[in-house]
C-alpha cells in the first residue's frame, strides 16, 4: 500500500471537533501556566485490526513540536489484543491535549471498519471482496472507510478517493439505473463497452428485467470474449441471491461455452451469506459487501496519561507509569 495523503481539516486543528471541555481545561491550564511533558497511551477495548494510524501521524505531525515529542504505535493493520497498548505519544500537554477526540475517533472507526472488512474476508476464504460500503455512510467519511476496508483485506473499493488513499483501482461496474434508463441490459452492456476505457472490466448486471440466468446469457453472447463478469444482485423480495442460483448461472454459461465469465455476489449479503457461499462450494469469484462493513460498530479506545516530567501516574482504576509494549515502533 502507497503512503495516503490523509487531508486534515481546519475545523480538526483548530479544536472545533474536539469535546469543548478540552478546550476548556487548555484556556485553564494556559492561565495557570501548567503544561507539563506527558506520556499517554491509547488502547483498544476489544481486539482488532489496527487502523486509523497514518491518519493520525498525519495530524500529529502538524500539531506537536518539531524537538521533546516521541511518538511510537502498532503498525496499520496489525491484530491487537483487547488492553493492548496500540499507540503511545509523549509530548508537552498543551500541543496534544486537544486532539484526544480527534485521534480516539479516527482509531475507533477505522479500527471497527477494517476489523468487520477482515472478517467477510476470513469468511470469504480464497474469494476476494470488494468493499461497497459507501452509500452507508456520510459523504465526509467515505474515503476512511473504504481505506480501512482495504487495511482490513478487502481487494478493492468502489470509490475514486478510498481507492486513492489505498492506492489501488476503483472497482464497479453498472448500476440497475443503467439498464432502466436504457430499456435493456444487453443494449446497456453493448453502450458500456462502446464509451468506456479498456481498462474498466466488462461486468454485467444481469438481474434488472428477466430471470439472472437468462440476461447472463444473452450478454455473454452480446459481448463474447469480452465479457469479465457478470454480477448476481437480486434482492431480497425476489429471494436474494442464493447458492442454487449461483450454481445454476454458472452450469449455464459453462454449456454455452462462458467458463472464462466469473460470478460476483452483491447486494445485501451478510458474513453469514458468505460464509454459507463458501461452506457450500458456491462458484463465486468475487464478493461485494456493502453494509457489514460500512455499518461496523466502532471498537473504542481507552486514554490514559501515564506519566506526569517523567512521574508514573495514572487515574483510578489503570496502573501507574509506562506499560511495557514490546510492538511498538517508534513513528515520530
Amino acid at each position: 500500500m502507497v503512503s495516503p495523503d490523509f487531508e486534515i481539516r481546519r475545523p480538526v486543528l483548530v479544536g472545533e471537533t474536539a469535546d469543548v471541555y478540552l478546550q476548556r481545561t487548555l484556556a485553564i491550564l494556559r492561565n495557570e501556566n501548567v503544561n507539563p511533558v506527558v506520556s499517554i497511551e491509547f488502547a483498544p477495548e476489544e481486539p482488532g485490526v489496527f487502523c486509523g494510524i497514518l491518519e493520525v501521524r498525519s495530524l500529529l505531525s502538524r500539531v506537536l513540536p518539531e524537538t521533546g515529542s516521541e511518538v511510537w504505535a502498532l503498525e496499520e493493520g496489525e491484530v491487537m489484543e483487547a488492553g493492548e497498548v496500540a499507540l503511545r505519544i509523549k509530548s508537552p500537554y498543551g500541543s496534544i491535549g486537544l486532539y484526544e477526540t480527534a485521534i480516539s475517533g479516527a482509531l475507533s472507526q477505522s479500527t471497527g471498519w477494517a476489523t468487520a472488512a477482515q472478517e467477510c474476508s476470513r469468511a470469504a476464504g480464497d474469494t476476494p471482496v470488494v468493499a461497497l460500503g459507501a452509500r452507508f455512510v456520510h459523504p465526509d467519511v467515505v474515503s476512511i472507510l473504504d481505506y480501512s476496508a482495504i487495511v482490513g483485506g478487502c481487494v478493492s473499493c468502489s470509490t475514486i478517493q478510498g481507492a486513492r488513499l489505498a492506492g489501488i483501482t476503483p472497482a464497479g461496474n453498472m448500476p440497475h439505473e443503467l439498464s432502466l434508463l436504457m430499456g435493456d441490459t444487453v443494449t446497456a452492456v453493448e453502450a458500456l463497452d462502446r464509451h468506456m476505457p479498456q481498462e474498466v472490466p466488462r461486468v454485467a448486471l444481469v438481474d434488472t428485467f428477466r430471470d439472472e440466468s437468462e440476461e447472463a446469457l444473452n450478454v455473454a453472447r452480446a459481448l463474447r470474449e469480452k465479457l469479465r463478469g457478470i454480477r448476481l444482485d437480486t434482492p431480497r423480495e425476489r429471494g436474494g441471491v442464493t447458492v442454487s442460483l449461483v450454481k445454476e448461472v454458472r452450469a449455464r454459461l459453462d454449456l454455452a461455452g462462458f467458463r472464462h465469465v466469473e460470478i460476483m455476489v452483491g447486494g445485501d449479503i451478510t458474513i453469514d451469506d458468505i460464509r454459507c457461499f463458501v461452506e457450500s462450494e458456491a462458484p463465486v469469484n468475487t464478493f461485494g459487501v456493502g453494509q457489514p462493513i460500512a455499518c461496523a460498530v466502532p471498537i473504542p479506545y481507552s486514554f490514559d496519561i501515564k506519566e506526569i516530567d517523567g512521574r508514573p501516574i495514572a487515574r483510578r482504576g489503570r496502573s501507574p507509569g509506562i506499560t511495557a509494549s514490546p510492538r511498538l515502533a517508534r513513528i515520530v
